[in-house]
């Protein structure tokens, strides 16, 4: 991430204790940049009450973060305190502290904000153990949010939430976007200005495994006075606000981090509306490069489709279904 005027620049670095700041705009519940003796920057959250116990069960290990609560003064009680281990990363954690003050702007509760701030941290876990460590590109942001679509309509017409979510294979980088049963689904994104052609990106994209195969193609414009256009965000929060069952959130938060993506206010922009959506079935004829039919020391190829060129393989996405 590019380097950037964070809060904590114009904080001295204290003799004792910490030095703060009260963040601007921050909501009911008070929130401080901070720094402390050593010079590590610091976030920290004003809990009212004794919030140990709550702490104890759903506090995560971060790798680069700590997470403690701790007595802030006699006066003000307990704090929760994220503390930045390593400096070269302060972009990162601005972004992570900019979600959190986003997130508890409406929130009175000090139980409510410990456990917003905690989900949250569990979800930087997951991000920071991953490879991506930076903003995802217009084209990630586009094909995550084009495989949350699919995601979406996976557990609302045909699995229950948790097999769904497993059902997503995209962050494991294998063959196919998802796998359930004997059924696979790649999923491509066209913006609304590109031509009608799809990337495969490798030789194995297009094989499967699996007896029922599909290509799922969704064209997304950026339109963001719509009222039904969905940020990156927004669409990972629909989801989060549909999912009812505490393991498959947290499942979905290991695959999303696993992709490379944690909110951030980068990506509030752009607002997408599925403009369309089209299925084809892969079988014998599609027109595709397979690594079981690739030459001897040929490799690593990618090419593009045109979509007018597999229209006879065109069908209707209830067939995914079985219908």
């Amino acid at each position: 991430m590019t380097s950037r005027p964070v809060p904590w620049d114009d904080i001295r670095t204290p003799e004792r204790d910490y030095n703060v700041r009260l963040v601007g705009g921050s909501g009911i519940v008070p929130l401080y940049w901070a720094k402390d003796v050593e010079g590590h920057c610091l976030f920290v959250i004003e809990l009212e009450g004794d919030h140990t116990d709550q702490f104890r069960k759903n506090s995560p290990s971060v790798h680069g973060i700590r997470v403690d609560l701790r007595m802030l003064d006699a006066t003000r009680g307990q704090g929760l305190v994220l503390t930045l281990e390593q400096h070269v990363d302060k972009d990162l954690f601005f972004s992570l502290c900019q979600t959190l003050v986003q997130s508890l702007q409406e929130v009175k509760e000090s139980p409510v904000a410990l456990a917003i701030a905690l989900a949250h941290m569990k979800r930087w876990k997951a991000f920071l153990a991953g490879k991506k460590k930076r903003l995802l590109s217009a084209e990630e942001i586009r094909g995550l949010f084009g495989e949350l679509q699919f995601l979406r309509m996976l557990y609302r017409e045909q699995l229950d939430e948790k097999t769904a979510v497993e059902a997503w294979c995209g962050p494991d980088r294998i063959q196919q976007d998802f796998i359930f049963g004997n059924t696979a689904v790649e999923i491509k994104t066209l913006s609304g200005r590109e031509r009608s052609a799809v990337r495969i990106s490798s030789e194995d994209q297009l094989e499967a495994l699996c007896d029922d195969f599909f290509l799922m193609v969704f064209r997304l414009s950026d339109m963001p006075e719509s009222e039904r256009a969905l940020s990156l965000n927004e669409a990972v929060r629909r989801i989060e606000s549909e999912l009812s069952d505490a393991d498959t959130l947290e499942e979905l938060g290991v695959r999303l981090g696993a992709y490379g993506y944690v909110e951030m206010r980068e990506y509030d922009k752009p607002r997408f509306v599925v403009s369309g959506q089209h299925t084809y079935r892969v079988v014998d004829g599609f027109p595709r490069l397979i690594r079981s039919a690739m030459p001897d020391g040929i490799a690593r190829v990618s090419y593009d489709i045109e979509l007018e060129k597999i229209a006879p393989f065109a069908c209707d996405t209830a067939q995914i279904w079985g219908g």
